[in-house]
């Protein structure tokens, strides 16, 4: 690792619990040596029991941060989670085309563990049409590759691996289909789709790992977007990065129930490597 930490930036929402959004982010980042910086686009009333309410940041003071942030800090990676609402999807869309860095991961946070809607239905559009485009991986979850598709979500490896695909082919460079959604199955397996070489298999990559039989699972996206942007400056490519940001995440909720945190759905350990 170089002497001078990369700089990896979270454009998300705030999660007061501490699990979850810029909170996570910041934590993974840490955790896979880059320095953390972040941009708030919304502000969220929640625990590990649920969401009960979300405060949008307006759009225009959303730009505002991202500009004086750019202004004067080098950024070697982005990570985008929760938007909010069209205005601001539009926003940070505008200010990647800016400042083109380096490296751009999209996790499409639409929907809370609870159930309670993150994204406006009017934002989808806006982020399947300007976003992918801008963003060198995406990391949906089953439901979210259905949701920006406008298509059901999958139940099986083949449907998984056409819409990864459908997703490339709207503009996505990269894509990481999670699987962790199929909770009945032993191994939590992942697809990625990295090149451009047809949806007959080449350029698919299955990451698989054994699933983790807890409820401490809060963040668990999060926190797997932003430890990629955290290692893509220090890998070679982003199989590499994925498979060690997947290794990570295991680690964290291997350990998860030894933190304790809330008397629902508790967050991931994302220090489980420098806690005793």
């Amino acid at each position: 690792m170089s002497s001078t930490p990369c700089i990896a930036l979270t454009i998300a929402a705030s999660d007061p619990s501490g699990g979850a959004g810029i909170q996570a982010d910041l934590k993974a980042f840490s955790a896979n040596g880059a320095y953390g910086t972040a941009v708030l686009t919304a502000l969220t009333a929640q625990n590990t029991l649920g969401v009960t309410g979300i405060h949008a940041v307006p759009a225009a003071f959303v730009a505002e941060q991202i500009d004086t942030l750019f202004a004067d800090v080098r950024v070697d990676a982005v990570k985008i989670g929760m938007l909010a609402d069209a205005g601001i999807a539009a926003a940070v869309a505008d200010a990647l085309e800016r400042y083109q860095p380096r490296y751009v991961v999209l996790d499409p946070v639409m929907v809370s563990t609870s159930g309670h809607r993150l994204l406006e239905a009017d934002a989808v559009s806006v982020v399947r049409d300007r976003l992918l485009p801008l963003a060198d991986l995406i990391t949906p979850n089953l439901p979210e590759a259905g949701d920006l598709l406008g298509l059901a979500a999958v139940v099986n490896r083949t449907e998984a691996v056409e819409q990864a695909w459908a997703l490339r082919e709207a503009g996505a460079r990269c894509v990481l289909l999670k699987g962790g959604h199929h909770t009945h199955d032993a191994e939590s397996v992942d697809v990625l789709v990295d090149v451009a070489d047809g949806p007959s298999g080449a350029g698919v990559v299955e990451l698989s790992a054994p699933r983790v039989r807890t409820q401490n699972t809060h963040g668990t996206g999060c926190t797997l977007s932003a430890a990629i942007a955290a290692l893509r400056p220090q890998c070679d490519d982003w199989p590499t990065a994925v498979r060690a940001a997947k290794e990570y995440v295991t680690g964290a909720l291997r350990a998860a129930d030894t933190l304790r945190v809330g008397s629902g759905h508790g967050p991931v350990h994302h220090f489980y490597q420098y806690w005793s």
